[in-house]
Formats: structure tokens, C-alpha cells, sequence
């Protein structure tokens, strides 16, 4: 079977990674589609971590091929990843507390122009209204782009990560657990960024372990367990309840359900 299609922006193909004796991933395969939010699912231990580092250059994989476009890579760093336009944001953020939203927006890309016509320095000028403006062209709105970023609020911080990334130039968007750490409202405005994305032309590969806040925004699901797959379903192919048996455990669950009711029966 032809795995080598137009459709598809990346794919991991039968991909393992072993770090000695452990075992990471084995023989997994996940495809994105151009234009399509795809939800890796996985409870703590499932390999989540390994495959990020995976496809963000981090790791090389042991077996298996990695293709970016149809044509196969072997990154050798993140930033290999990133000219390539696969943007990665971690769950930290790699965002600074103490310094401005602008300065943070423009981190390691700074507009720059010439003191008394010589000297190099950032244009925080430039750099204030660029921010401003694209976090607003995201639905962001900050108080100020001179504010610091340990004044905002955690979802506007992953939100703020999430439009740098797309500013410069991500073709593909990976997120580890953006909403882990959020509450409801704030949930709500990341995955309303997720949809946004994908409307620009984006591919989104969105990493959780909850499934409820999968379902709304994914087009297809890949679930791992162990460091190995346990399918990938379009969305048509799996219903919310489904997808939430598979992550709950399923039969396990069920049989801990009946185990308990008939200890309170007896």
C-alpha cells in the first residue's frame, strides 16, 4: 500500500525508539493531514513525551521513517525541525516571567535597528505594535505588549506561545498538553486558538490525556498505550464515549465497576 500521499504534511512510519533495554515506542505510525487537527491520546507512561521529542528533532528514532512534505528526514536538532516549519510548544512554554510579552514574542528573533546610526539594538517599538497586533489578529488581547508575562494568566500564556509559533511560519503546530494546568474558561480559549489555526491552513498534532477536551477540535485520534498504538480513528469512525472507554481502560473499568457493586451487595 502506497503510505506516501499529497494529503499528508508528516508521518511517522512504524517508527521505535529505545533509550538501552527500554523500550519507548514500538512500530508507531501516525499521519497528518494538511489542515487538520490530529489529537494523540495517552494516559502517563504512554510514550506522549518520547514521540514530541520525536517529531520536534529531539530524539531520532531507532527504526521506522520519518517524512516531512513526503520526502524523509533525519533532524538532527529542533531546529533542523523548526526550518522545516514543525513549531513544538512544551508544556513550560519556554516563555520568561520577568520580561515583556513583546520581548518573549520576539525571543531569539528580534527586530533590530542602529543607535545614532552604529550600534545594534532591539526595536522594542516595532516589536510592541508586531505583538499587539498578531496576538489580536489570534483573538489575544493584552493589557499592554510591555507587561510582563508573569502578569498574565496561564491560558494567555500558552495562547501567547501558540502565536508566536504561527507568526513564524509553523506549517505544522505541535502542542504538549495545553490545557492541562488551565481551568474551564481558559481551556476553552486555547481550543478555540486550536480551531483558529487549523482555519489559517495549520496542522495540528495536539497532544492530551483528555479526551473531552479532544473530541470538539480533533478531525482524527491516535491513541498510545504503552509506547504503542492502539489505532488512529477519524472522527467519524469513533464516537466521544468510545474514545473515553478506550482512554479509561475499557473491560478493566468495567469489571472494577461490577468487582465494587457486588462488595456493597454483600
Amino acid at each position: 500500500m502506497n503510505t506516501q500521499s499529497d494529503d499528508y504534511i508528516l508521518q511517522l512510519e512504524g517508527v521505535s525508539k529505545f533509550f538501552g533495554t527500554v523500550i519507548s515506542l514500538q512500530d508507531v505510525t501516525l499521519r497528518l493531514r494538511r489542515g487538520e487537527v490530529h489529537c494523540l491520546l495517552g494516559d502517563n507512561g504512554a510514550g506522549k513525551s518520547t514521540l514530541i521529542k520525536t517529531l520536534a528533532g529531539v530524539h531520532r528514532p531507532n527504526r521506522g521513517r520519518y517524512l516531512v512534505e513526503g520526502k524523509e528526514v533525519h533532524f538532527q536538532s529542533p531546529r533542523e525541525a523548526l526550518d522545516h516549519g514543525i513549531a513544538t510548544v512544551y508544556q513550560d512554554l519556554a516563555l520568561v516571567p520577568l520580561m515583556s510579552v513583546a520581548r518573549n514574542f520576539f525571543a531569539g528573533r528580534e527586530p533590530m535597528r542602529k543607535l545614532f546610526g552604529l550600534i545594534p539594538v532591539m526595536d522594542m517599538q516595532q516589536a510592541a505594535t508586531v505583538a499587539e497586533q498578531k496576538l489580536a489578529e489570534m483573538g489575544i488581547f493584552v493589557r499592554s505588549p510591555h507587561q510582563p508575562v508573569g502578569t498574565m494568566s496561564g491560558g494567555e500564556r500558552q495562547c501567547l506561545a501558540i502565536a508566536r509559533a504561527i507568526h513564524f511560519g509553523a506549517k505544522v503546530l505541535i502542542l504538549d498538553e495545553p490545557t492541562a494546568a488551565l481551568g474551564v474558561k481558559q481551556s476553552c480559549n486555547v481550543l478555540k486558538l486550536i480551531h483558529t489555526a487549523r482555519a489559517r491552513g495549520i496542522s495540528v498534532i495536539f497532544i492530551t490525556h483528555n479526551a473531552q477536551h479532544a473530541y470538539p477540535v480533533g478531525d482524527s485520534f491516535t491513541l498510545l498505550n504503552r509506547g504503542q498504538s492502539m489505532g488512529t480513528f477519524a472522527k467519524h469512525e469513533i464516537s466521544k464515549e468510545q474514545l473515553l472507554d478506550m482512554m479509561a481502560g475499557g473491560t478493566e473499568i468495567q469489571s472494577l465497576v461490577a468487582e465494587l457493586e457486588g462488595d456493597v451487595a454483600a
